[in-house]
């Protein structure tokens, strides 16, 4: 390739490709995440953080695609859409799956969450993971 020939708009779709193709490396990153990893935690990490950056580089690249400045204010603002409600949703999801006990202790480093659920359940009557002592002396 002549360095003369190589006009703007080639190194726009250089870098668009580019940053296509890794965006979609990354959502499939977090999909092989969700099918490999073992546990709610795990997965849940898989499928928020390289999901985030992947749609960060696909909307970027899309932007650079459309050439056009107007397409970049709707871009930024689905992208802090999912900086906004991604972590939101994984605590949620989080802290479902601990209380419901769909994760595997061993497999936790430390867990700090331990403590406030054990001081919670104290709180409410609880004596076993279940709560059914507090709903059999009905």
């Amino acid at each position: 390739m002549n360095p003369e020939t190589l006009s703007g708009d080639t190194v726009i779709d250089a870098v668009s490709a580019v940053f296509m193709v890794a965006g979609a490396l990354m959502s499939l990153a977090a999909a092989v995440g969700l099918l490999r990893f073992p546990d709610l935690m795990t997965r849940m990490h898989a499928a928020t953080k390289p999901q985030v950056l992947g749609l960060f580089l696909l909307l970027f690249a899309l932007g650079l695609q459309m050439r056009s400045w107007w397409v970049w204010p709707v871009l930024v603002v689905a992208w802090i859409f999912q900086l906004l409600t991604v972590p939101v949703s994984a605590h949620m999801v989080g802290r479902a799956g601990y209380r419901t006990k769909h994760l595997h202790p061993e497999l936790l480093s430390t867990d700090e969450l331990e403590a406030v659920v054990q001081q919670a359940a104290g709180k409410r009557g609880f004596s076993d993971d279940d709560g059914d002592e507090a709903s059999a002396g009905r």
